[in-house]
């Protein structure tokens, strides 16, 4: 498996720097031909046969288009076309249909080959193109592309599903299993990126055939395709910034902003080989192994970009106005970005915070999994990724679980009821510290007795730990121990008690004579109302006299 990550990554440094090479090479030859002489191509249903020079007072352009348009009504008439080349002022002179195509000249022939030999050169090329041309104009022909599309679309879908299955029945098995390690985080994906970068580029690439294929089979759509071509072409290569005595087009500066994209991509490949190489077989801890990375990725970016301007023959003391216009807005639109970026050199450089850190900030608990030019990656107990702007770490508390050491302390509380013994207590809680795997054994755990409270001995048992991000594990394990040993000993956890007494007894109650009179009508009258809707047998004779005995007691009252 590592030999493929090498391969892969020895496969993008020589696509980069062949990217880098043809950029170069098109930017060069794009400057030769702006300074050569002018040319026009001479063309039959779209395609380039040959090209014709500048000859005296004709331009190339002029002697092209009366060219073109000859061959376009010979390849458009159904007779057989009849080249012919007769000699006149001692130039040989191409005839189509005893019409006069084009004179050759000295400048349109190549070292090494005389006029007339050029002359029957391009008007073997002219038949054959012709006679072609003719040939796609017959209805055979026409079905016969027809069916050739419908076969090329089909296989391209074909090629494209067969793709996605080598992608992911066997590429796919060929990139590691991405872990989350719980102390330095996840793996890099960049074999898993490139695979699917690789798919993305040959399906486009498939489908950008297909477009380029079909419209070429038949001569109106590719002379259309042709056209538009040279527009797009055209729009693409004139000039359209000015820097000092340098013109650059719209495909210089998408070359340009490729090859830096391309010097970012080196840098970090270098940086990846050398952390992983180099910097791995040091004994510096992880948090210096990923500054040193750092520093040489920002200057491997710095001394690429500076050559890649000199070789494409940008003046930089031109750029200082640039520089000038960047700076202000750096000032007033961009002071957000540049403090998070002076942030991170600051935690870079200063090391208080490194790369497989547990921390504490504000209300987030984590591994430091990467530090960023501008933010830093937190990874959370919930193996979630948390993006803390660099700045926040400067302005804040932060409690660094690992600074200068791995090593720390975890209190757990323990309130036991007051029947139980402290020395016993003690013995116990140190006797399920040892015996868990996670604590060291130096420093040595110990017990402290805090004091009594309401219902409950107060104590604390303080252990240290190797691992900060284990501690809830670990204060979890422990807690489970305790409880187990402390049922099995009978000794009682403390719940919270209170006593409620209650006194049974007569209220002092005062009523005012008013208000006596008052219930003494109610009654009476509740006592004529029970007697004149209850019948006469049900009516309970002791019920009466409990009422007459009631009226006259809040009487007497």
């Amino acid at each position: 498996m590592n030999s493929f990550h090498r391969f892969l990554k020895a496969i993008v440094i020589l696509v980069v720097i062949f990217s880098i090479s043809i950029g170069w090479l098109l930017n060069t030859e794009m400057l030769v031909q702006a300074q050569s002489i002018q040319t026009a191509d001479i063309t039959v249903d779209g395609r380039q046969l040959f090209e014709v020079s500048q000859t005296g007072q004709f331009s190339a352009e002029s002697r092209a288009a009366d060219a073109n348009l000859i061959l376009k009504q010979a390849v458009r008439s159904p007779e057989d076309i009849k080249v012919e080349i007769v000699e006149t002022n001692q130039l040989p002179v191409i005839l189509v249909n005893n019409r006069h195509l084009l004179t050759v000249t000295q400048e349109d022939t190549f070292t090494g080959r005389t006029k007339q030999e050029q002359a029957q050169i391009w008007a073997q090329r002219i038949r054959e193109a012709v006679e072609l041309g003719q040939v796609e104009r017959s209805l055979n022909y026409f079905w016969r592309a027809i069916l050739l599309i419908i076969l090329s679309i089909l296989g391209a879908i074909a090629l494209h599903f067969l793709s996605g299955w080598v992608w992911r029945y066997w590429l796919r098995r060929m990139v590691p299993t991405q872990a989350h390690h719980p102390e330095i985080g996840a793996q890099p994906q960049g074999t898993e990126l490139f695979l699917k970068l690789t798919l993305f580029i040959v399906r486009s690439l498939l489908w950008i055939g297909i477009a380029i294929y079909v419209p070429d089979l038949f001569p109106l759509t590719r002379e259309w395709s042709r056209s538009i071509t040279n527009i797009l072409w055209m729009s693409l290569t004139s000039p359209v910034i000015t820097i000092g005595e340098s013109s650059y087009s719209v495909i210089s500066i998408i070359i340009l902003i490729s090859l830096f994209f391309g010097v970012l991509a080196i840098a970090g490949t270098l940086t990846n080989l050398l952390r992983s190489r180099v910097l791995r077989m040091t004994n510096v801890s992880r948090g210096v192994q990923e500054s040193i990375a750092i520093a040489i990725n920002y200057s491997l970016i710095f001394i690429g970009i500076v050559l890649l301007l000199q070789i494409w023959g940008l003046d930089i003391s031109s750029l200082a106005i640039v520089a000038s216009v960047f700076g202000v807005a750096i000032g007033f639109g961009l002071q957000g970005v540049a403090k998070e970026l002076v942030s991170g050199f600051v935690i870079t450089f200063e090391r208080s915070i490194e790369i497989g850190d547990f921390v504490e900030i504000g209300e987030f608990k984590g591994t430091v999994e990467r530090l960023n030019a501008r933010s830093t990656h937190l990874r959370t107990l919930d193996d979630i990724v948390v993006i803390v702007p660099n700045s926040r770490l400067l302005d804040t508390e932060v409690v660094n679980w690992n600074h200068r050491g791995s090593t720390s302390r975890i209190v757990l509380p323990v309130r036991v009821a007051y029947d139980g013994s402290i020395n016993t207590i003690r013995t116990l809680l140190l006797d399920i510290a040892n015996a868990n795997c996670d604590i060291l054994k130096t420093p040595y755990p110990n017990v402290w007795f805090q004091g009594y409270g309401e219902d409950f001995l107060n104590f604390q048992l303080l252990v240290w730990i190797s691992k900060p991000r284990k501690q809830f594990q670990i204060k979890s394990d422990l807690y489970f121990e305790i409880d187990e040993v402390f049922r099995q000993k009978n000794i009682n956890i403390p719940y919270p008690q209170r006593s409620l007494h209650l006194r049974t007894g007569s209220l002092p109650l005062e009523l005012s004579p008013d208000l006596k009179n008052y219930l003494s009508q109610i009654l009476d009258s509740l006592t004529i109302l029970l007697k004149s809707e209850l019948p006469k047998d049900t009516v309970n004779g002791t019920n009466n006299s409990n009422l007459k005995n009631q009226s006259k007691k809040m009487g007497s009252d």
